[in-house]
């Protein structure tokens, strides 16, 4: 148990994120003073760990105490200047838990999921790689192999954006929340297909709509990428799959579309009519999503096909000409070792994906590993530094350059996912959703519209998670995003 004493509310969130990325696993209270001062905290176990936060009007003081050892920093701060007191302050609780616990993290005090925005952001006013790699290391305590990462794929993202428009462009996601079963690890909205296939084309009338509404209030403007995503797309029949497609081409204008990617994802679910109907249409990239080439692990976590189905799925997309394939990988499931990666990366090499995205497994409140995480605790579960860099090493075999990167909450190793490329097969949509520099209007139940307005200021419209409401209150979705963009 780590408590978390702070005489008063701010930045509870970002030191929380800290304590999480040095301690995982452990459960954290924060406790709130009154009046600006700190609690008292003498009902505490001895074995607890106590974090306390004192702000004062010219200074921070950071204390860790447990058992009779204590770390101590102090720091005077300008508190008129949200942006740095944040930044004086994780520093200062990074530099206390590292003494504490004897080690460092790699992203630094970094908690959020968008890295790359940082050097993104200096380079596009001027700053040389020198001068950014000497502000992250300084602001944030980044070690410099990934100051090289992340300096690294701005700069790719950079050229592979510039002829994005984002004052009078626009994306489009789509989402399809159904899946052949739920996987042990996911968090995502997803319902099992076998309960709602009957009830599929209510869902498509209602999609239908919000695609109508979408064609027609963006009409003025200039679609950039289209994404289909889920849950699992392919859980749609052929039939549904080519319709579903056939009123995307018909509803938008194509002329500046640079890319269209439906995420066929899990092997059991593709079918070779599913992909005759992808291919019929003006797709330019899909995916199939092994996450990893050893069948006792997609056992474990609830997939239900193997190895071997994988590469014939592969296959069957290349014969027939589908000249962009994506594969997600994850590493640090239950159980699977440095050779495991080796292994499936080897696999990686003979099948040649156009794109890779290797995910660090993030155990996600929501999901069954959470839930039933004492059933996997004898089971390796931890990504590495040294796994990541094996991923790296067999990509770069491929020809294939890191592009776009991004973290999340309680992520293997407090490390990251990695999407790697061959040069001109970049995802551009992904790049796009995770910079936040061009408005994405979404559809389908459990998706979320990301509207970006000048200046950077960015503002959401949620669809709701629940398809029965999704179903039901289909006009209010549309109005949201009418509220959203157009007041």
């Amino acid at each position: 148990m780590i408590r978390l004493c702070l005489s008063e509310e701010n930045f509870e969130y970002d030191i929380r994120g800290l304590l999480m990325s040095f301690y995982p696993g452990e459960a954290i209270t924060t406790i709130i003073g009154e009046e600006g001062r700190l609690p008292a905290f003498i009902d505490c176990d001895k074995d607890d760990k106590v974090l306390q936060v004192q702000y004062e009007a010219d200074r921070l003081k950071v204390v860790l105490s447990e058992k009779d050892r204590a770390w101590f920093k102090e720091q005077e701060n300008d508190y008129e200047n949200r942006k740095e007191t944040k930044s004086a302050l994780k520093r200062m609780v990074y530099h206390v838990l590292s003494a504490h616990t004897k080690k460092t993290l790699p992203w630094g005090t970094l908690t959020g999921i968008r890295p790359t925005k940082i050097p993104m952001a200096l380079l596009e006013e001027g700053m040389s790689e020198t001068a950014i790699a000497e502000h992250m290391k300084e602001v944030y305590l980044i070690g410099d192999q990934k100051t090289a990462l992340a300096i690294d794929i701005a700069k790719r993202e950079k050229e592979i954006l510039k002829n994005i428009d984002y004052e009078n462009g626009y994306s489009i996601y789509i989402g399809i929340p159904f899946c052949p079963t739920t996987c042990l690890y996911c968090s995502f909205t997803s319902y099992p297909i076998g309960k709602w296939a009957s009830r599929m084309e209510e869902y498509l009338e209602a999609l239908f709509k919000e695609i109508d509404y979408t064609a027609k209030r963006f009409a003025d403007r200039k679609l950039n990428t289209v994404y289909i995503g889920g849950g699992t797309p392919t859980t749609l029949t052929a039939d549904q799959m080519d319709r579903l497609l056939a009123k995307v081409e018909e509803s938008f204008d194509f002329t500046y579309m640079q890319e269209f990617t439906v995420e066929a994802g899990r092997p059991d679910s593709i079918t070779k009519d599913k992909l005759e109907a992808i291919r019929r249409h003006k797709v330019t990239r899909i995916s199939i999503n092994p996450q990893t080439m050893k069948d006792e692990t997609l056992k474990i976590i609830g997939r239900r096909h193997t190895t071997e189905q994988i590469k014939e799925v592969y296959q069957m997309a290349r014969e027939l000409g589908f000249d962009n394939i994506n594969m997600d990988l994850i590493l640090g499931l239950p159980g699977e070792s440095l050779e495991d990666v080796r292994m499936t990366m080897e696999e990686m090499v003979k099948l040649a994906p156009d794109n890779l995205t290797v995910h660090s497994l993030a155990i996600k409140r929501a999901s069954r590993l959470n839930e039933q995480l004492e059933k996997y605790a004898g089971m390796q579960m931890e990504n590495t530094e040294e796994a990541m860099d094996l991923t790296a090493e067999y990509a770069a075999r491929m020809g294939q350059e890191p592009y776009y990167l991004y973290r999340q909450k309680n992520m293997s190793g407090n490390l990251e996912n990695v999407g790697y490329a061959v040069p001109g097969k970049a995802g551009i949509y992904n790049i796009l959703i995770m910079e936040e520099k061009q408005s994405i209007v979404a559809m389908g139940a459990g998706s979320t519209t990301k509207a970006v307005f000048p200046g950077g200021r960015i503002e959401r419209a949620d669809n709701v998670k629940d398809i029965e409401l999704y179903l039901s209150r289909i006009d209010e979705m549309i109005e949201r995003k009418e509220r959203l963009f157009f007041g």
